[in-house]
């Protein structure tokens, strides 16, 4: 039975991180569902709809398409955790800095606290402003 399942997935995408994401999402969809009865009925054949394109996605025989499309998830995921871990940061070091944006560039700039007003000067393009720390 193995060797009939390996035989018949051989060539086609499979299981990979987007499949994932769209199968969580499909369990939450269904678990909303479940427990809001007015919102079930929208969210229903939309959960199948989504269950049928994950398993549209495993059984595609055309890799190179089901590759670019987990290509551009993982990107997308990268960018959003990375945007999160900054914003985790800016949290952890609220106490001890105040964060500006260049008015130029919008680069942001790091102050520590408790310098009054001073003159903050943009390290990337050179222009300058007063903020209060």
């Amino acid at each position: 039975m193995r060797e009939r399942l390996a035989r018949f997935m051989a060539g086609r995408n499979g299981n990979d991180q987007f499949n994932l994401f769209l199968l969580i999402t499909d369990a939450v969809l269904l678990l909303v569902g479940a427990i809001f009865d007015g919102v079930g009925r929208f969210l229903y054949p939309l959960a199948v709809l989504l269950l049928i394109y994950i398993y549209f996605r495993m059984f595609s025989r055309n890799v190179y398409r089901r590759r670019e499309e987990n290509g551009k998830y993982m990107r997308l995921r990268f960018k959003v955790s990375a945007a999160l871990k900054v914003r985790k940061e800016r949290w952890v070091q609220r106490k001890d800095y105040k964060f500006f944006t260049c008015p130029s560039c919008h680069t942001t700039l790091r102050v520590p606290r408790g310098q009054g007003k001073i003159k903050i000067v943009c390290r990337k393009c050179g222009s300058s402003f007063i903020g209060k720390s």
